[in-house]
């Protein structure tokens, strides 16, 4: 019968990790159905959670940090934080001192300052996407960097 409890217990895991995507769960779940396979040799509770406990961290120090690294290389940034580093052509150029000066990057208008801070850049020279400061892109042109 424990080994039922050991398989919901590692189904209650599973679900949960489907649910929070987040690389914590699923260790122990392993840990739960290795115990779930243990306890049909062994009638011992003591010694199905020790193995439980032993086969979750285990299983969390030495795949955790491949799984992460798998799962977080196909992520792309999908905020603002993705345009720094971008390229893209002024639109209207952009002059330090005045409120003008314009790129378009994705189809978005922006407004754009010099990353020096006394720069005129002219419309159609391409630029680099340095840092983000409120709703203005601070670039540098790329044969600045």
């Amino acid at each position: 019968m424990i080994t039922v409890y050991w398989l919901i217990g590692a189904a209650a895991l599973l679900i949960l990790e489907m649910i929070t995507v987040s690389l914590t769960s699923i260790w122990f779940a392993g840990g739960a159905i290795v115990a779930a396979i243990l306890s049909l040799f062994i009638d011992n509770l003591v010694i199905q959670i020790v193995v439980f406990t032993i086969v979750s961290v285990i299983l969390l120090i030495l795949t955790r940090p491949m799984a992460v690294k798998y799962v977080n290389s196909k992520v792309e940034k999908t905020n603002v934080d993705a345009l720094i580093g971008k390229r893209c052509k002024v639109a209207e150029t952009i002059y330090p001192d005045e409120g003008a000066g314009k790129i378009i990057i994705n189809g978005v208008e922006w407004m754009a300052r010099p990353k020096d801070g006394v720069s005129e850049i002219k419309e159609g020279t391409e630029v680099v996407i340095r840092e983000i400061s409120g709703v203005k892109l601070i670039v540098e042109p790329v044969g600045d960097q």
